[in-house]
């Protein structure tokens, strides 16, 4: 079953609930909600959903991959799929297609995510897509798993950083804190 508005809706309640303060800047989320945007097709450019992994190993470092067409280091995640069932098992998926290291080997820190990021992407002609926005979720997850086999299609290289090497700060924070 495909990931629906309604648990979309109860997820970022969640996430309310346990961070209030980020009530006005999700607004514009919930509002394409209730004008019916579907935000898990690519294909919605006022914003749509995608799903990421905070994968943490024992020593408490963070798994990050070089993305290809970017040229940067960056963690794990990407667009949602019809297969997906939930925003939990879209970022699941991302992470052992890019990594290799499958669900089975990972343990969620809970059910919500840790982190909702709004955050512009570009044009890209190529594809034919317009300027539009990605709404991350993000899940802290945990491992004592080797990274595996590499999607080479979309990712260079795959390394373990320090949490401090997380670029957003309010993310960088919260998995500090949770990892503690």
């Amino acid at each position: 079953m495909a990931i629906t508005a309604d648990h979309i809706r109860t997820v970022i309640g969640d996430y309310l609930d346990a961070y209030p303060e980020e009530k006005l800047s999700l607004a514009p989320v919930l509002e394409l909600l209730d004008d019916g945007a579907d935000l898990t097709t690519r294909g919605e450019f006022r914003g749509h959903a995608t799903a990421g992994a905070i994968l943490a190993d024992p020593d408490g470092r963070i798994l990050h991959i070089r993305h290809l067409a970017l040229d940067r280091w960056l963690l794990p995640g990407g667009h949602l799929e019809a297969s997906d069932a939930t925003l939990l098992d879209a970022a699941l998926r991302e992470l052992a297609e890019e990594t290799g290291i499958p669900a089975t080997a990972v343990t969620p820190a809970g059910d919500h995510p840790i982190h909702i990021d709004i955050h512009p992407i570009p044009a890209n002609a190529a594809k034919g897509e317009p300027a539009h926005r990605h709404i991350d979720f993000r899940f802290l997850l945990h491992t004592t798993g080797a990274i595996g086999r590499l999607q080479t299609e979309e990712v260079t290289a795959a390394a373990w950083h320090e949490p401090d090497s997380i670029g957003d700060p309010i993310l960088r924070q919260r998995v500090t804190w949770a990892l503690r």
